[in-house]
């Protein structure tokens, strides 16, 4: 699943016109390293994903489901919607990626 994030940052900004610079500035690195990011050459860091998803403009959860855009249910009239997204991780990553994907707030009921 990381690999379709890193795809998907690629394919968010080469549509978008964003150069790799502007995400090697928000992550305060080298501008190859986003190159290698994107090539696999360096694996994406969790921490990461918040940093270039902002510089993208979109959410955590878009960079992984992208070109789909994550809808919020409050947005939904009363048509049941069912999602599915499976993130393989190293357990101690699993609490960080879903604050990030889902704030601190849920992340109680999900651990359930």
């Amino acid at each position: 699943m990381i690999m379709n994030a890193i795809e998907n940052i690629r394919l968010i900004r080469v549509e978008k016109g964003i150069p790799q610079k502007k995400i090697a500035d928000a992550l305060n690195v080298d501008i190859s390293v986003i190159s290698n990011i994107e090539t696999g050459k360096r694996e994406l860091k969790v921490s990461e994903l918040e940093i270039i998803a902002k510089s993208l403009e979109v959410s955590v959860i878009d960079l992984f489901t992208y070109p789909e855009k994550y809808v919020s249910i409050n947005n939904i009239n009363n048509d049941d919607i069912a999602a599915t997204l499976t993130i393989q991780l190293r357990k101690e990553k699993k609490d960080q990626v879903l604050r990030l994907v889902f704030g601190d707030n849920n992340l109680e009921i999900l651990n359930k």
